[in-house]
């Protein structure tokens, strides 16, 4: 069965009087523990098909179901709780909270949930994310004080806190050097096969994609390729 599924999905917008069509009949199938990367060049529309799958954007036409029940049909308390708890995020330019440091950064999502409140459990969790991702030394410096690669490092702890089902990824290494971009990929594929979290990558990085165990290619909003290599 699919964690994530997209059927049908179109999106338009008014770019003035013109509709533009950025997703043209899109369908994806996602499984629990993929590390799937979702490429083409710019203006194909991987962007927009990440942002439907966060449930940050809605489709102009087709449906996104997310174990197998159709989002359409959830009330706002209920996608905002999906998008609390079973999706985190990673952005390309981090994303971080400037005046917090690394450790309240990570925490921080644990504080916007429905019962807002750090326990114990999570307060381990946060010491073995922070571990994982190698800033135990940098636990009171604050985003300023990091390199681009110590700053995703945090966003991946972020994205992971809440032990989401499903990571979304967007352009993840695009702002650091070819070298950092390796290092965050392997964290990345390890997370993906220790804690068989689903990964799913908006990208043109070759790396990404060379590395993924499902590609979808689009072009001018269209999947030209849809491949899950064994």
């Amino acid at each position: 069965m699919s964690i994530v599924r997209l059927e049908g999905i179109k999106k338009n917008y008014m770019l003035g009087k013109t509709v533009v069509e950025a997703v043209k009949g899109v369908d994806i199938s996602i499984e629990a523990g993929d590390f799937i990367s979702i490429a083409g060049p710019s203006g194909s529309g991987k962007s927009t098909i990440l942002n439907m799958i966060g449930l940050i954007d809605t489709p102009t036409g087709g449906e996104v179901y997310i174990n197998e029940v159709p989002t359409s049909k959830r009330k706002d308390r209920a996608l905002t709780d999906l998008r609390h708890d079973f999706i985190g995020f990673i952005f390309q330019s981090f994303n971080l909270i400037p005046v917090l440091t690394v450790r309240e950064n990570i925490e921080f999502p644990l504080l916007l949930g429905r019962k807002p409140r750090i326990t114990k459990e999570n307060r381990d969790w946060i010491d073995y994310l922070i571990g994982e991702v190698g800033l135990g030394d940098h636990l009171k410096h604050r985003p300023n004080e990091l390199s681009g690669g110590q700053r995703q490092r945090v966003a991946i702890a972020r994205a992971l806190v809440t032990k989401p089902e499903v990571v979304l990824a967007d352009e993840p290494t695009a702002n650091l050097d070819s070298v950092t971009g390796e290092q965050i990929l392997d964290l990345m594929k390890k997370v993906n096969r220790d804690l068989k979290t689903t990964f799913v990558f908006s990208t043109h990085d070759a790396k990404i994609v060379d590395l993924a165990d499902h590609v979808v290619r689009l072009k001018d909003g269209l999947v030209v390729e849809n491949t899950r290599r064994s």
